[in-house]
């Protein structure tokens, strides 16, 4: 090229040319048109995460209270079933009057070792290295497997105990039901029965939260003088007259399923697969055998 030839330098595009870029920054994209597919995509993604971001943050701050609210709640429960519940009164004080103890089912031992506020009876009913496989011709409450422990609640009165709480749980027709029998100090007589969780039908076997179905229960007796359980929710309404009624209760109307399954998950939780043994040594130290 000679000295007097001249380079023309294409014109490069300035800033003001260029057209924004969705990659170059969020201002770029907000200043897409709003029917920009790119545009709507990245908006949406930016508020799910801050929305995700903002559940997740509320889930850990309020886990501490769910959990609090949880455990009141139980102890709520087990307070009413015992009778031990006063509306307006505060319920760490009232439990107060109940020790927790936590069982060997196997032995029908206290497992002393054992803190009962850090023992969870669910969790470890799923967890194989803390639970038992029930093997199905014995699986009458049709729960699979369960703990090889649990708690038990005691209510004593002037160190003697006065009644014993059980939790019993096992399948309706829609849902397993969980709950707590309370048997006063002969370990057999029925002193009461509460559910707490189920998803049984309204106005049929959700009628166990009946309060003037769960009265019936008191007095009624767990075992026969062969030491098997015979309590049980019948079909229709027990017959006073004869000698078996001492261990029934009556049915639930329309919810024939739902009374089978009372049934059934009593007599599992009240056998040897569940308390008996412990019922037994309870009944043994009461008259001094072994």
């Amino acid at each position: 090229m000679s000295e007097n030839e001249s380079y023309e330098i294409p014109n490069m595009p300035t800033s003001s040319h260029r057209k924004p870029s969705p990659f170059l920054g969020i201002g770029n994209i907000l200043r897409l048109p709003n029917d920009s597919t790119v545009k709507t995509i990245v908006v949406a993604l930016l508020l799910c995460l801050v929305c995700s971001v903002l559940v997740s943050t509320a889930a850990v701050m309020l886990k501490p209270f769910q959990l609090k609210n949880k455990s009141l709640d139980k102890k709520r429960n087990i307070l009413q079933v015992a009778g031990l519940y006063r509306a307006g009164r505060n319920i760490e004080q009232l439990f107060q009057q109940v020790e927790p103890k936590v069982v060997n089912l196997a032995t029908g031992e206290y497992a002393n070792e054992i803190l009962p506020g850090e023992f969870d009876q669910r969790q470890a009913a799923k967890d194989p290295l803390r639970n038992v496989h029930i093997p199905s011709d014995r699986d009458i409450a049709h729960i699979k497997q369960r703990a090889k422990y649990a708690t038990v609640y005691l209510v004593k009165e002037q160190e003697e105990i006065k009644y014993f709480i059980l939790p019993v749980h096992g399948y309706g027709l829609w849902s397993t039901l969980y709950g707590f029998v309370v048997l006063h100090n002969d370990a057999n007589t029925v002193y009461g029965l509460q559910f707490y969780e189920h998803a049984e039908t309204p106005g049929l076997g959700g009628e166990v939260d009946n309060p003037a179905w769960r009265t019936k229960w008191s007095g009624k007796m767990i075992y026969d003088t062969k030491g098997t359980p015979r309590i049980e929710v019948v079909r229709g309404t027990v017959d006073s007259g004869k000698a078996e009624s001492v261990y029934q209760v009556d049915g639930l109307a329309g919810a024939t399923l739902t009374s089978r399954g009372v049934t059934h998950l009593l007599r599992y939780w009240l056998s040897q697969d569940g308390f008996g043994p412990y019922l037994q040594n309870v009944r043994n130290q009461a008259t001094g055998t072994s």
